[in-house]
């Protein structure tokens, strides 16, 4: 289905006009339509990575939850504080489904929401010896945990507690490693630096800690995937099949003593452009590690990413990969052909984080859908400098959009599905528009690889073509109706 700029172009304005003169010049910046000439100029008009504007109701989060959400809290067998007041920590706890094998307390604390609940005193006294206090009850409540990591909430930095120093010395007296982590909300413009800040921290006090009893030329570290839904898993088993060996995942169902060994690796395969590219380029620097994006959404991004993946090893891995590519195309030919049928020609708006606003685009095309509007919450001009070439001319590509700019868009461009987070999920449902929470698969998954692929269509089947939106369109018009609307 061939979009057209024009009108599009035209719906954007609209949009935008309902915005005072100030903040409409504001917002424009964060809009642009997806032409041949943005597609080849080798960078975009469209701002990104700056500060939302006060009052639009941004869809972002912090610089903690970056770090504590994505980064550091997937990492199993560590405990994480969320230092400061209960409210953030108590966020937090809601997982981004990161699963992890391990017993739940023992081995395996991802799910778990330890905080040191900061009161009106430790705002004013300090929260330095309470953290004391903290640290050694986690050891004694928890004699298995490998680490822990101090993640600092916004009033820990305007007080200036020193958790470096507190840090230090519980780790020399604990003879364990004990990780702060900067992270304090308010730092940058969203999530995206609490990345950086966590992987900062990675890189400082975890990485090429420890040796790798024995490598071999096979050996890959999975980057950037956080196991939602069981992804890594889905993706392991595909590499694993190739012959590669995966020595480390971060950071879903990742391990301290795996982050301390992905020196090791012959190569990096990051998922996450976004939230892990400090850490391939700093592993290549330090370490002389390759790296490569993969992309493994839909059979023909798996495909493309498999062969790429192979292309990097010997004759050995490349007939393997062949191989199971084989083995696996008529279990996706079949899907395709179950699904494709009944979701073709339907419109998809996406607004997710990171990557996936792109990196899912193969697995919806693979079904025949459209995606007419697509857009992240905290990227830079990189990832729009990607994700250009990949959509069709006419696309409407934003930046950090308001929930305001969403629903408008979503109702004037007559989407059949929108996929974005939760915040966004519960506006759309009272609208009648299918809508997939993008950002944990709804309570699904895993949707990478062939087994996820499996998964993914069919969820998205069930969504949109489910008669519940039919029933809720007809209430909202006899209500409309009835008031005389």
């Amino acid at each position: 289905m061939g979009l057209n700029i024009e009108e599009n172009k035209k719906i954007v304005e609209e949009v935008l006009e309902a915005y005072p003169k100030k903040a409409k010049k504001d917002r424009e910046k964060h809009f642009q339509i997806n032409t041949e000439e943005a597609q080849s100029c080798g960078t975009c008009a469209l701002k990104s990575n700056i500060k939302s504007r006060p009052g639009v109701m941004t869809p972002r989060g912090c610089s903690f939850a970056g770090s504590k959400g994505v980064v550091w809290g997937p990492i199993k067998d560590m405990v994480h504080i969320s230092h400061g007041p209960i409210g953030c920590g108590q966020y937090s706890w809601g997982t981004r489904r990161n699963y992890a094998n391990g017993t739940l307390g023992i081995d395996n604390f991802t799910a778990m929401q330890i905080t040191s609940d900061f009161q009106e005193t430790d705002i004013v006294f300090g929260g330095d010896k309470k953290l004391e206090v903290i640290i050694r009850e986690i050891t004694e409540m928890f004699p298995l945990a490998k680490g822990i990591s101090v993640q600092s909430e916004c009033p820990v930095g305007l007080i200036g507690d020193d958790i470096e120093a507190v840090s230090k010395k519980m780790a020399k007296e604990l003879d364990m490693p004990i990780v702060p982590v900067r992270c304090e909300g308010f730092r940058g413009v969203s999530q995206s630096l609490g990345h950086h800040i966590a992987n900062d921290a990675i890189r400082d006090f975890v990485l090429g800690k420890a040796e790798l009893a024995e490598t071999g030329p096979y050996d890959v570290n999975i980057i950037g995937d956080y196991n939602i839904g069981g992804d890594a898993w889905a993706s392991r088993i595909l590499l694993e099949e190739m012959g590669l060996r995966v020595i480390a995942q971060w950071s879903g169902d990742g391990t301290l003593n795996e982050l301390e060994i992905a020196h090791k690796a012959k190569l990096n395969l990051i998922h996450c452009h976004r939230s892990m590219n400090y850490m391939v380029d700093h592993m290549e620097k330090a370490y002389d590690i390759p790296w490569m994006e993969y992309n493994f959404f839909g059979p023909s991004k798996t495909y493309e990413s498999l062969r790429a993946i192979a292309a990097r090893f010997d004759a050995t891995i490349q007939e393997n990969c062949e191989k199971m590519i084989a083995k696996h195309k008529p279990a996706m030919d079949a899907i395709i052909n179950k699904y494709k049928p009944r979701l073709e020609n339907k419109k998809v708006l996406l607004m997710i984080g990171g990557l996936r606003s792109r990196h899912t685009i193969g697995a919806y095309e693979d079904l025949g859908m459209d995606i007419v509007a697509s857009g992240y919450e905290f990227a830079h001009k990189d990832d729009y400098e990607r994700t250009f070439p990949m959509m069709k001319e006419g696309t409407i590509i934003m930046d950090d959009p308001t929930a305001y700019e969403l629903e408008e868009l979503a109702q004037k461009l007559n989407v059949d599905l929108v996929g974005s987070g939760v915040k966004e999920k519960y506006v759309y449902h009272k609208m009648g528009v299918p809508f997939r929470q993008m950002h944990s698969w709804d309570y699904s998954g895993p949707y990478h690889g062939f087994d996820g692929f499996k998964i993914f269509a069919k969820d998205m089947d069930m969504t949109v073509n489910s008669p519940v939106w039919n029933l809720i369109r007809k209430k909202e018009k006899a209500q409309k109706e009835g008031a005389g609307v």
